[in-house]
């Protein structure tokens, strides 16, 4: 028989207990915002890294003198950027940080590959087909010429970020399938000779089908970032069209902005 009195299990650790969180009680912004943003901040620093467990919510709560709803809410507001996920079984658990891309003339899998995000390419497409009319129209060529029809899905530490569609002149270069999973299209692009100069671009926002769901591991209809790029050559030649969708989990465009004068 169990004798009354008898000392309480010892609390689990969790990476949060290492952290420095102040929260402002007298504040108007909701505590659950407050602590979410530690919890954001240290998952972008790397202080809390892909894989960490945070542990037990009502632990958490009792340690920072919050309740278990706002502990709650704040790893909920941060399940649904993509930052937390949790598990059946296994607690809630940090994933990769949203990859953050300047608006700016460059591949993903360089920007990725800079940040140290592990970057991977399964190819999907590569084929030569007749261009459509709307293919023909940005690469500035005449409709059913013959055109490289590249379909990528990128991934980051093995999740899928981007559903990329690429449309080349078919006599621009030889686009080996194994060189495009080892490498990055605009890499491919420099290595033979060709100087991209600069590109059109347009950036939207919609729904996901049910195929890009599947593809990207996301459900139907969850939030895309869409983009539309055509790349130019250093003589003003168009070199490459591209549709692009992004999981807005996982990715964000940034934008620095200047005063007119």
């Amino acid at each position: 028989m169990a004798k009354k009195g008898r000392a309480a299990r010892a609390r689990t650790a969790s990476p949060v207990d290492g952290l420095e969180i102040a929260l402002d009680r007298g504040s108007p912004i909701p505590l659950y915002y407050q602590f979410a943003q530690h919890l954001e901040s240290a998952i972008e620093h790397g202080t809390l890294a892909p894989g960490d467990l945070l542990g037990n919510e009502m632990e958490i709560a009792a340690r920072l003198g919050l309740s278990r709803p706002t502990v709650r809410q704040a790893m909920q507001s941060l399940v649904d950027k993509g930052l937390l996920v949790r598990r059946r079984g296994v607690g809630t658990q940090v994933v990769h940080s949203q990859v953050k891309r300047p608006l700016e003339l460059s591949s993903l899998y360089d920007d990725l590959d800079s940040a140290g995000q592990s970057p991977a390419t399964k190819v999907l497409r590569n084929e030569v087909l007749p261009a459509s009319a709307d293919v023909a129209a940005a690469l500035g060529i005449p409709e059913g010429d013959d055109v490289t029809v590249l379909e990528r899905l990128r991934l980051t530490h093995g999740e899928p970020v981007a559903y990329l569609c690429n449309y080349l002149p078919a006599a621009l270069l030889d686009l080996d399938t194994a060189r495009l999973e080892a490498t990055g299209l605009y890499r491919m692009m420099r290595a033979a000779g060709i100087t991209l100069h600069s590109a059109r671009q347009s950036v939207g926002a919609r729904c996901a089908t049910a195929e890009e769901g599947e593809l990207l591991d996301d459900p139907a209809g969850a939030a895309l970032l869409t983009m539309r790029r055509t790349a130019y050559d250093d003589t003003g030649r168009a070199v490459e069209y591209g549709t692009h969708v992004y999981r807005a989990a996982r990715y964000a465009f940034e934008f620095q902005l200047l005063m007119r004068a």
